[in-house]
């Protein structure tokens, strides 16, 4: 198993990073006003307020980090903690890692640690409550031989989500390994009576993809590759939980299976090898995908999340040459300047933060120095990109100004706590 190292960046960059990451945090100081309505759209401020990805529970974060690395008090952190857990806490279909009470769970562990016991102590069992429920509804699907939606199992709301809460809250817990189960479960195939038919994997979903791609080709499912919404986020809680000791049976056959269903569909270029965002039946039984070439690079669906996905079960598995090659396909990536030109966003999510906290993370654990390489320039684009951003606008952590905030102080510091256990990127 490697040893973590702190990747180099250039004395230089990481002042200026450390300077626009205090620049932000002081932007989002306080929570400001709002007029709290009664709906919770995903526009709403009372949905915002209990929201790791837009809203208050992720500006805590921030603010915690920061305290427990001596910059700055938790006068913030209970401000934006409170703010968060101002209404009722959505349990519902909704709620999962990035929204309602597992968001808040995982804030509120993560910013204060130590504190706000009672209050954890109910979240733990709304969560828990919401993991039985889950993976209840889940063995009935999988009984009926019907295919998954990708909300079963995703990162952002999903049982993969999910269990990275629980991985960074209570390991060993019962819970855990029953979802770690249904994650193994998940990786083989249902022999469901539909056109995708027994070739088709335990993660393909009747789901249509949602803008632009949402097209005739989807009518009968499709896969998901990315890390925010397909096969790659379980693969890398299988794989973070693995190399932390934590295992079921089948566990490491799981992994195998979604590795070899990413090799199956691994596509080369002058550019570098990648991986089609999504997969329809059609490309399914031609053995061959119609994207053309490589799409934006996010960590939400491009080549670095994949990669680094990979990376880490390689690590898990002792697989040198798996992890090798994940890290190839990595720093090519980022040494091509017409896959880099398409991020135009500067946050986690979709764009620069995200880019270069999983390429910081991937570096850490890399075998050479060829990803270290690219940071200092993936940085000043993130900075670039930062300039003049209206930060009290997007405050939240995957969305917003709080994550890129996060992502400066995390490699200006060389400090990261456990806060991307929310990407699964560590």
């Amino acid at each position: 198993m490697n040893t973590p190292t702190t990747p180099h960046l250039t004395a230089a960059l990481r002042r200026r990073a450390a300077s626009v990451a205090d620049s932000i945090t002081d932007a989002l100081s306080a929570p400001w006003p709002v007029d709290f309505g009664d709906d919770f759209r995903p526009d709403s401020p009372r949905w915002r307020d209990q929201s790791l990805s837009k809203g208050a529970a992720g500006v805590a974060v921030l603010h915690g980090v920061r305290a427990q690395h001596g910059d700055g008090d938790m006068t913030a952190v209970h401000a934006w903690l409170t703010r968060a857990t101002g209404d009722g806490l959505s349990a519902g279909d909704g709620a999962g890692l990035w929204f309602g009470a597992p968001a808040v769970a995982f804030a509120l562990h993560s910013a204060a640690p130590g504190h706000y016991r009672r209050a954890l102590s109910r979240l733990d069992t709304a969560v828990g409550d919401l993991v039985d429920t889950r993976l209840e509804v889940a063995a009935e699907r999988m009984r009926a031989a019907r295919r998954p939606s990708q909300y079963e199992f995703d990162l952002t709301r999903g049982l993969a989500g999910i269990g990275a809460h629980l991985l960074h809250r209570d390991p060993g817990s019962e819970r855990m390994g029953r979802v770690l189960a249904y994650l193994v479960h998940l990786a083989r195939p249902i022999p469901a009576a539909d056109a995708a038919g027994p070739r088709a994997p335990g993660w393909w979903t009747a789901d249509l993809p949602t803008g632009p791609q949402r097209d005739a080709a989807f009518a009968d499912g499709h896969a998901n590759f990315g890390m925010a919404h397909g096969i790659t986020g379980p693969l890398a809680l299988l794989s973070l939980a693995l190399r932390q000791g934590v295992t079921v049976d089948g566990h490491r056959e799981a992994i195998d299976t979604i590795c070899w269903h990413l090799d199956t569909w691994q596509q080369s270029s002058p550019a570098g090898t990648w991986w089609p965002e999504r997969l329809t039946l059609g490309e399914l039984q031609a053995g061959r995908c119609r994207q053309e070439g490589p799409a934006r690079p996010s960590w939400c669906y491009g080549t670095p999340g994949i990669a680094r996905a990979q990376q880490l079960a390689a690590i898990a598995l002792g697989d040198t040459t798996r992890q090798l090659a994940a890290e190839d396909a990595l720093a090519q990536c980022l040494a091509d300047p017409r896959q880099l030109a398409s991020i135009t966003d500067p946050a986690l999510c979709h764009g620069w933060a995200g880019v270069l906290a999983t390429a910081w993370h991937a570096a850490a654990d890399a075998a050479t120095p060829r990803i270290t390489q690219h940071l200092d320039q993936v940085l000043r684009h993130l900075l670039d990109h930062t300039r003049n951003l209206p930060h009290q606008d997007h405050p939240g952590l995957i969305e917003g100004s709080a994550g890129i905030a996060l992502t400066l102080h995390t490699v200006a510091t060389g400090t990261a706590g456990s806060w991307p256990t929310c990407l699964l990127i560590c």
